[in-house]
């Protein structure tokens, strides 16, 4: 089996490093058939040389059923072709594949990064995947000012600054952001809110920043105060720890006892960072401890982040499509994949050895910049920790496997207490927001047997609904969810009639993968089941809706808050057919379903805030065009508000500091149009 990785191929640095000679062959056939599979393989190895690379292999959609790394493109490739030694899921990858596309690398560590990219991208059905969850947190500390911001980032690291983390969770990096603020005393505020203070803000007040905005430490002072930061946060701590203790000795001598509370203080927090610690660390340094455990035909990957010799967190990665790898092979793929979004460490421990270990290691180290060593840990502090992960894992896993039988059992509740002829395995949520039909806003949540599925959700800004009409939004919000699948149920031209039960009615017989929506959009998949927030007046909208679309078999049902708004848990279900259900006030079930409604909710209640706050903020001179922030900004210092912008005479607009007499003429255009 070859190497599966997930990554972005938009990183520029890579398409520089990758020398990409692209090509594709295809064997035109409807329907999965090994031997197409095998035909279209064949022609490709014909023009393929021995040379590193990575190969996708496509369905006749074009989607990417896998990617692959090689050291010799024509001799893996033509593996392929040799069915008998081949397990089934790879024969049934085959039988599904009609076309491969070929890129070539200058060696096979960048093979194996150029892999992790395109899984990334495509997140095909047939490699190992790890969950598209949020990105990791780190803590920044800015480069990019004379008085530092200290602040909590997520996403691209384009600040200048230094990075700590990654952090296990947003809770995480909180507690130790808001201790180091107490420690050090560094700002936290926006560099616009740093420039506009002529006194100091309550976080002076309760001695959590030093106040640079008004003088109160001057530019030597903070920058020692930052020194202090990097070495603590750089696994100095202890020497840290030590400079506090002297200055705070010497302040007692001087009987400064103000300022040798404050060092108190500041000594309390540097404890509390530390004794926060649940995992002793102590001599590991910056390293990134995995433990692998398996059962039930499942995985869990357990990751501690251990960082100056603090332990930042740990996380634990389900992967999915282990399917009949070995297991030290799974390890390693998602080593690859979360490197992908995180900066490799210069130590990696695992549990176990990992195939071609040295090439991963050279290859996070091109990508880290700097050498990158992975072992086993034999004895010690490392081995100890070793232990805990391993314990961890497998106590992460018989949770999840607890749950997991838990959760069948209720989706086959589900799907009785529904009349479904399956349990669901793709359940689609919909509510809409709004404030008497203002900022109208509808929201799709997805859940599967693994949990909400948050990658898939999607928000819908209301168009076309009249004011305060929840069911025509309701009616929209349908409308342009399956409009796609309406027009062509199947992906293909010319589109069949749809299949006639919810369950079949999604992409045919591709993988099982492609059932919760891995690698594919609301776009491409049907759900099993639609959930609507509402009554019997949201079910007719709904229903009626998907009728005149020709759809006709996608299981519906309503769940309305009983006379009591459901403070009793009277939620009463409603049917297409105009029935009504209710469900015992204990039921696990009820439960379930009120975990999903609940989930819809809170997604579009915060994206209808999000919504709200934006035209809060807007001006509007954001209408005119040509006119940006700078442009906006000289616009309302001039003249104060932007009614006395659309007041003004075109002489005064020409007067206003940055604007030229063809912008001036074109805001005068813009307000006196027809007039």
């Amino acid at each position: 089996m070859s190497r599966s990785k997930a990554g972005s191929p938009h990183d520029p640095r890579g398409q520089e490093r990758f020398h990409e000679e692209r090509a594709t062959y295809t064997v035109a056939s409807a329907q999965p058939d090994l031997e197409a599979g095998i035909t279209a393989i064949r022609e490709t190895v014909k023009t393929l040389k021995p040379r590193p690379g990575v190969y996708r292999m496509l369905d006749t959609r074009g989607d990417v059923l896998y990617v692959g790394k090689a050291r010799s493109l024509k001799a893996r490739v033509a593996n392929y072709t040799q069915i008998k030694g081949l397990s089934n899921r790879i024969q049934r990858m085959i039988s599904q594949c009609r076309a491969l596309e070929i890129v070539t690398t200058n060696s096979e560590a960048e093979a194996l990064l150029l892999e992790a990219q395109l899984i990334k991208r495509y997140r095909p059905p047939f490699n190992v995947l790890l969950r598209d969850d949020k990105s990791f947190p780190f803590i920044l500390l800015r480069a990019d000012h004379a008085f530092p911001r200290i602040q909590k980032h997520r996403g691209a690291r384009r600040a200048k600054g230094n990075y700590y983390g990654p952090f296990a969770s947003a809770g995480s990096v909180n507690k130790t952001l808001n201790a180091l603020q107490k420690l050090f005393l560094l700002r936290s505020c926006t560099d616009s809110f740093f420039a506009n203070r002529d006194r100091p803000c309550l976080l002076y007040q309760i001695k959590r920043c030093s106040a640079p905005c008004v003088g109160r430490i001057d530019e030597a002072g903070y920058a020692s105060l930052v020194r202090e930061a990097q070495d603590f946060l750089g696994g100095k701590s202890g020497a840290v720890q030590a400079q506090i203790e002297k200055q705070m000795a010497k302040a007692a001598e001087d009987l400064d006892f103000e300022t040798a509370a404050i060092l108190r203080d500041r000594l309390r927090a540097a404890t509390f960072i530390q004794g926060s610690q649940a995992i002793n660390a102590q001599g590991v340094g910056d390293a990134d401890v995995f433990a692998l455990a398996a059962k039930g035909g499942q995985v869990g990957v357990q990751a501690f982040f251990i960082r100056g010799g603090q332990n930042w967190g740990h996380r634990t990665f389900y992967p999915r499509n282990t399917g009949d790898l070995e297991l030290g092979e799974v390890l390693s793929d998602v080593l690859l994949q979360f490197y992908e979004e995180v900066p490799p460490p210069r130590t990696i421990l695992t549990d176990r050895e990992l195939p071609e270990q040295e090439l991963v290691a050279e290859a996070l180290a091109e990508k880290a910049g700097h050498a990158v060593a992975i072992s086993i840990p034999q004895r010690g502090a490392r081995r100890k920790l070793m232990q805990q992960a391993q314990r961890n894992a497998v106590e992460a896993l018989d949770r999840r496997l607890a749950e997991s039988g838990t959760k069948a059992k209720i989706l086959r509740e589900l799907a009785e207490f529904l009349e479904l002829d399956e349990p669901p395995q793709r359940i689609e949520v919909y509510d809409n927001s709004h404030i008497q039909g203002t900022k109208a806003v509808g929201a799709m949540v997805v859940a599967s047997p693994e949990g909400f599925e948050k990658g898939q959700y999607r928000k819908f800004n209301i168009k076309t609904a009249q004011t305060n009409d929840d069911f025509g939004m309701m009616r929209e919000v349908m409308a342009r969810r399956f409009r796609n699948l309406a027009e062509n149920p199947d992906g293909e031209d010319p589109p069949p009639t749809p299949p006639a039960s919810g369950r079949g009615a999604r992409l045919g017989e591709r993988s099982e993968p492609s059932r919760s929506g891995v690698g594919k959009t609301h776009h491409d998949i049907w759900p099993d089941l639609v959930l609507i927030d509402g009554g019997k007046g949201q079910m007719s909208s709904v229903r009626d809706t998907l009728e005149e679309m020709g759809i006709e078999h996608v299981p519906l049902i309503a769940i309305a808050k009983g006379p009591h708004h459901g403070r009793e848990g009277r939620e009463v279900f409603h049917f297409p057919d105009g029935r009504e259900k209710t469900l015992p006030v204990n039921s696990p079930l009820l439960f379930y379903l009120q975990t999903l409604r609940d989930e819809v909710h809170r997604y579009a209640i915060g994206a209808h805030r999000a919504k709200r706050s934006r035209a809060i903020t807007a001006s509007p001179l954001d209408e005119i065009p040509g006119i940006g922030p700078a442009r906006k900004r000289a616009l309302l210092l001039h003249f104060g508000t932007a009614g006395k912008v659309r007041a003004a005479a075109l002489d005064d607009l020409k007067r206003a500091p940055g604007i030229s007499a063809g912008v001036a003429q074109q805001i005068y255009d813009f307000y006196h149009a027809g007039g």
